[in-house]
C-alpha cells in the first residue's frame, strides 16, 4: 500500500515526534518503505519569509516590495533558521552540513532577489509579474530547509531517505509543476527508498500565484494523483473534530471518524481547511480517500474522507465557524419581481473580487456575509450609489455541517439551544441537500455559541 503523508508546520517543529510517532513508530526497519512525505516549513517561518497569515505582519517579502533592507532581513532570518537547526542536534541532525545548506540557499534567494530588483528598477517590465517571482521564490526556503533536514535526520536513523527538492533553485528547466513532479517522481523503487518532498513546487504557472498559502496540500494532492496513491493522509496536531478544542476543550472536541469531500469543502469556505479545496478535488477525482491524523496519537485511525460516505445515524458531525465576517444588507423596494436584480449586485461583488459565505434573500433585501478583510471602502460606495439602502454590521458565523442533518428536529435543536443561551440568530441558510446549517450571530457570541452547539448536538 503506497502512502502520500503531509506533516505540518505545526508537526515539523515538533520533528523528534514526528520522528517518533509517524515515520520510525512500532515498524520494523523494512516497513519504513511505500510512503512520500511532503513537508511544510517549520512553524513560523513561511511568515517571516512572506506575511503572518492570520496576522498579516510584514515578513521580508513587503520589505522587498517596499525596496527595504530586505537582504539584512534574509541574513537574520538565516540566523533564525540555523538556531532552529539546534533544536534537532539531539534527534541526529548533522549541524555544520545543515547550517551548509540553507546558508547556501539564503544566498541563492539574495541572488535571485538581487536580480529581479535590478530588472525592476529598469523600468521595462511589469512590476506585478516581477513581485509574484520574488514571492514565488521566497515561499520555497522553509520547505527546502525543512525537507533537508528531515532526510538528514532520517539517514542518521538508518533509513533510506531522498530529498525531492520540487524548488528547482538550480535548474532553469521551463516546467509546469505537475510535470516537475512527475519528472522527480519517475523510476523511483517505493520499495526501497523513502522521498520526502518540499511542500513548494516550483512551476510555469506559478504555486503561490494559483494557489497562495494552501501551496504545500496542492503539491500533496497532486504528488498523490501522480503516484497513484492509496491513501492521502495529512498529519496535524489536534484530530479534524467536533469543534475547536481550543475553544470547548480537548474533552469536548470529539475525533470526526468518517466524513466526506462535500463537508470537508464546507470546512473549506468557512476557513477551517481539513484540506484546500483545490487540492482536493484532484484527489477526489482519482477516488483516493484522504484520512486526517493527529501527529501525537499515531495509534489513532484519525478520519477518513472518502468520496461517498453518508452517515447512517442522521447527526451533526462538526460545529464550526468564523468571527472574522461582515453581513452586507441590500434593502430596495425596486427588488420585488425584479428579474436580475440579484444578478446586477453580484456583478459587482465580482468586480472587487469578494465571495459570499452565505447569501439569505427576502422581497427586498438580500444579505451577504462575506469576509471582512475583503471588503473596501470602495465597494461600499458603490454599493452605497447604486441602491436604496446599504446597512453594514460586523458578526460571526457558525455552521452546524455533517453528511446526514436531514432530520426533523435538529435545527429546532440547534436554535432552540441558541435561544436558550440568548444568542440572537440574526439570519440563517440551510441548501436542500442538508449538508450545512449556517446562523448569523453578533459577533460577541461566537465562542459561546460554538461551546452551546458542540455541547448539544455532537457530545454524547
Amino acid at each position: 500500500m503506497l502512502t502520500v503523508e503531509k506533516i505540518g508546520g505545526t508537526s515539523m517543529s515538533q520533528f523528534g515526534d514526528v520522528l517518533q510517532n509517524i515515520i520510525i513508530g512500532k515498524r520494523k526497519q523494512g516497513d519504513y518503505y511505500n510512503r512520500i512525505f511532503v513537508v511544510s516549513a517549520y512553524n513560523n517561518v513561511t511568515n517571516w519569509l512572506l506575511e503572518h497569515k492570520k496576522t498579516k505582519e510584514a515578513g521580508i517579502y513587503m520589505k522587498f516590495l517596499n525596496n527595504e533592507k530586505y537582504n539584512e532581513a534574509l541574513d537574520n532570518l538565516l540566523e533564525k533558521l540555523i538556531a532552529l537547526n539546534r533544536e534537532y542536534k539531539d534527534i541526529k541532525l548533522d549541524q555544520d552540513i545543515a547550517d551548509k545548506f540553507i546558508t547556501e540557499r539564503i544566498i541563492q534567494t539574495k541572488n535571485y532577489l538581487n536580480n529581479l530588483a535590478d530588472v525592476l528598477a529598469t523600468g521595462y517590465v511589469n512590476k506585478q509579474n516581477i513581485l509574484l517571482a520574488a514571492r514565488e521564490i521566497l515561499s520555497s526556503v522553509g520547505e527546502a530547509h525543512s525537507a533537508f533536514n528531515s532526510v538528514n535526520i532520517l539517514k542518521n536513523h538508518g533509513i533510506h531517505a531522498i530529498f525531492i527538492d520540487l524548488c528547482g533553485f538550480n535548474d532553469s528547466e521551463y516546467l509546469s509543476i505537475d510535470e516537475r513532479i512527475h519528472k522527480a517522481f519517475k523510476g523511483l523503487d517505493f520499495n526501497k527508498v523513502l522521498p520526502i518532498a518540499t511542500g513548494y513546487t516550483k512551476g510555469t504557472e506559478g504555486i503561490m500565484r494559483e494557489f497562495d498559502r494552501g501551496y504545500s496540500e496542492v503539491t500533496f494532492s497532486k504528488i498523490a494523483v501522480d503516484v497513484k496513491a492509496d491513501e492521502a493522509i495529512i498529519h496535524k496536531e489536534f484530530h479534524l473534530s467536533s469543534a475547536d478544542p481550543k475553544i470547548v476543550g480537548v474533552d469536548k472536541s470529539i475525533p470526526v471518524g468518517f466524513t466526506n469531500y462535500n463537508v470537508a469543502d464546507q470546512l473549506a469556505d468557512i476557513g477551517m481547511e481539513a484540506i484546500h479545496p483545490k487540492a482536493s478535488k484532484p484527489i477526489e477525482l482519482a477516488n483516493i480517500n484522504i484520512r486526517i491524523k493527529n501527529t501525537f496519537e499515531p495509534e489513532h485511525p484519525g478520519t477518513l474522507i472518502s468520496k461517498d460516505f453518508i452517515s447512517k445515524d442522521s447527526k451533526v458531525e462538526i460545529v464550526t465557524g468564523s468571527d472574522k465576517l461582515l453581513a452586507i444588507d441590500v434593502h430596495d423596494p425596486q427588488m420585488v419581481g425584479q428579474v436580475g436584480f440579484d444578478y446586477n449586485m453580484m456583478q459587482i461583488f465580482q468586480r472587487h473580487n469578494v465571495s459570499y459565505i452565505l447569501k439569505a434573500t427576502n422581497a427586498n433585501s438580500i444579505t451577504t456575509v462575506v469576509w471582512e478583510e475583503d471588503v473596501t471602502e470602495i465597494l461600499m460606495a458603490e454599493l452605497k450609489n447604486q441602491y436604496y439602502s446599504i446597512i453594514s454590521k460586523p458578526v460571526a458565523l457558525i455552521c452546524a455541517i455533517g453528511t446526514n442533518i436531514a432530520k426533523p428536529g435538529i435545527l429546532y435543536k440547534a436554535a432552540k439551544a441558541l435561544s436558550d443561551n440568548s444568542i440572537n440568530i440574526e439570519g440563517m441558510s440551510q441548501t436542500i441537500s442538508q449538508v450545512n446549517m449556517q446562523f448569523v450571530i453578533n459577533r460577541e457570541d461566537f465562542k459561546k455559541a460554538i461551546l452551546v452547539l458542540n455541547e448539544t448536538l455532537c457530545v454524547k
